[in-house]
């Protein structure tokens, strides 16, 4: 299991820029609402972005929505 998880350059990749993102829109999200132990704890654990989506969806001051995610994929009108 291990050599074909660590062996698949590709999806070594793939999990590394999910995580990227993710924990770079927590960061900018507690970053903005000034929660300095969620800044602290999504930076120091790497949870690929386990811990990232928890916080974004349920415990900011301003949560994400799903209707916010799409807002960014599809052209404004």
């Amino acid at each position: 299991m291990n050599q074909e998880i660590f062996g698949n350059p590709i999806l070594l990749l793939a999990i590394y820029i999910w995580s990227l993102i993710w924990k770079g829109l927590a960061l900018w999200r507690t970053a903005n609402l000034s929660q300095r132990n969620w800044f602290i704890a999504i930076l120091v654990l790497n949870t690929l972005g386990i811990l990232e989506i928890i916080y974004l969806f349920r415990f900011a001051e301003k949560r994400l929505t799903l209707k916010e995610i799409r807002s960014w994929i599809q052209p404004s009108k």
